[in-house]
């Protein structure tokens, strides 16, 4: 097979889809590897780390996609890359296609095939390739966050761990999960007074045993939320729903009661957020203010730390990879239901339930029954 790694050009992303230890064991099972000039520039990796592995360095993007019979990324296409994608190629990245419309009408007129790294499950149900990306951008939320409850970016002024005789700023997170957990360990670390909330009262009792003194467990319902954002300097809004967009939990309304020049981060910003007031940004216009509140809602965070994340995500996403590659994804696919699961749309079809609920689209499952 010959496997494609393009350049992001999403605006301030600096990750890679490969690297070059993933390209060598491509290539070791007698695979091709092509990967566009600069891909791995944003991460520290030149052009000679893949050469020098064997993978055959191309000037352009658009050779790329003509060539490869899978491409490996890190976000979703872009509007100028739809064009590239053509019918039965394999597309193994981040999509987020509940969030966006247009993506996902656009994707389905290629006839590619759309292998999502955020709905692939493991045997025990959890997001392998989602959970690296995730504690990334815990962490950066309360790094962001931090910085934007500075005065000079409009926020309240605070210090989140506070000083001796001052106390520190009021943190909010909703949800306990993977973003939930890394934003609490670290507001916590800082000093803040930390509260985070979840449904799942079983996800509650394990936080409430390894959090620190300083983070409190809260079940979340509308009231009890409500009556937090009041006293919250900087909410984090960590809420997943795989495939799917995020119910909104913090409406317009809630603005009018938070305190002035509060900060909203809201990681899932990318599939459409628990806020109603969030919209896309990018890491070079990060925020905007709605209701005398901070919105910070930018969709790659963990871009910005190239090196880190793609370290990370390689990690998790190069047996896919490797999968996909020996076996064509319909093999592949059999063989291991959890990526399966990962198969958004197949050959002008919608084949992921969320996705296809969340634009009223007909669903139809993976075929699974034959190698390509």
């Amino acid at each position: 097979m010959i496997v494609g790694v393009p350049k992001e050009i999403k605006t301030h992303e600096y990750r890679v889809g490969l690297r070059p230890v993933g390209a060598e064991e491509l290539i070791r099972r007698k695979h091709r590897v092509l990967v566009e000039t600069h891909a791995g520039e944003g991460s520290g990796i030149d052009d000679d780390g893949y050469a020098s592995v064997g993978a055959e360095i191309v000037d352009r993007r658009e050779d790329i996609y003509a060539r490869a019979d899978m491409i490996v990324k890190v976000k979703e296409p872009l509007a100028e890359e739809w064009p590239l994608l053509r019918d039965g190629q394999v597309v193994f990245t981040y999509f987020h296609f509940a969030a966006d419309r247009a993506l996902t009408m656009a994707l389905l007129k290629t006839k590619s095939v759309a292998v999502a790294y955020e709905t692939i499950t493991d045997r025990a149900g959890r997001l392998p390739l989602l959970t690296p990306m995730s504690e990334v951008a815990g962490k950066m939320s309360i790094q962001e966050g931090a910085k934007y409850l500075e005065r000079p970016m409009m926020g309240r002024g605070i210090l989140l761990g506070g000083v001796p005789g001052v106390e520190p700023a009021n943190v909010l997170i909703l949800g306990g999960g993977v973003v939930g957990t890394n934003a609490a360990k670290v507001a916590a670390g800082l000093g803040a007074s930390v509260i985070i909330m979840d449904v799942n009262t079983d996800r509650l009792r394990y936080l409430d045993d390894v959090m620190p003194a300083n983070v409190h467990t809260v079940y979340s319902d509308r009231h009890t939320i409500a009556r937090h954002l009041r006293t919250a300097d900087l909410v984090v809004g960590a809420v997943l729903i795989p495939g799917a967009r995020c119910p909104v939990l913090i409406t317009r309304e809630h603005l009018a009661m938070m305190p002035r020049n509060a900060v909203i981060v809201d990681v899932g910003v990318d599939q459409g957020g628990c806020c109603e007031t969030i919209r896309p940004t990018t890491h070079e216009d990060p925020t905007y203010i709605v209701d005398d509140v901070v919105h910070y809602g930018v969709t790659n965070m963990p871009g910005a730390v190239g090196r880190t994340s793609t370290f990370a995500l390689t990690n998790a996403t190069l047996p896919y990879v490797l999968q996909l590659a020996d076996m064509g994804y319909q093999a592949a696919a059999k063989a291991d239901p959890g990526l399966a699961n990962g198969i958004n749309m197949e050959r002008g079809r919608v084949t992921h339930r969320a996705v296809a609920d969340c634009f009223g689209l007909p669903y139809e499952p993976p075929s699974v029954t034959a190698t390509r």
